[in-house]
């Protein structure tokens, strides 16, 4: 099974020009605690919740000043959507997150795939629940 298979397709993205406040309200919305970061529908990092609390909040950083490039993480795991299923529940346990954003062969943001998604669409409850123990160790 390929990641396009089980991946969720409609997914928004903020901007790394983008205020906090502006990701946060996207956030809010979508009711999501992570959101991509692309450049012209490229991924150039993700920024999360916590992101904004943590480092931009807790440092002093006014939210309609401060940018989402300013916070966001640069180094961001991702897979491809034509990988097989084994490939994104491998790198979701070795880095450590529930979800993981989907790539096209020109390197564009096509999709997330979610733990969730593993879990309902996969039919493999083994392979579930070995990547959600191993994305809810504490870290190495």
């Amino acid at each position: 099974m390929q990641v396009r298979d089980v991946m969720s397709c409609e997914v928004q993205a903020t901007t790394p020009h983008a205020t906090l406040r502006e990701a946060a309200e996207l956030m809010k919305k979508l009711d999501v605690g992570p959101l991509p970061v692309c450049d012209d529908n490229r991924l150039v990092g993700m920024i999360t919740d916590r992101d904004i609390t943590v480092r931009a909040v807790a440092e002093g950083q006014d939210c309609y000043e401060g940018k989402v490039r300013d916070v966001m993480s640069m180094d961001v795991a991702c897979c491809h959507e034509e990988d097989d299923i084994t490939v994104a529940t491998r790198l979701m346990q070795e880095k450590q997150v529930r979800r993981l954003p989907v790539l096209d062969r020109d390197q564009r943001l096509v999709g997330i795939v979610s733990l969730g998604d593993v879990a309902l669409n996969t039919g493999d409850s083994k392979a579930s629940t070995q990547t959600l123990q191993a994305v809810s160790e504490p870290n190495r």
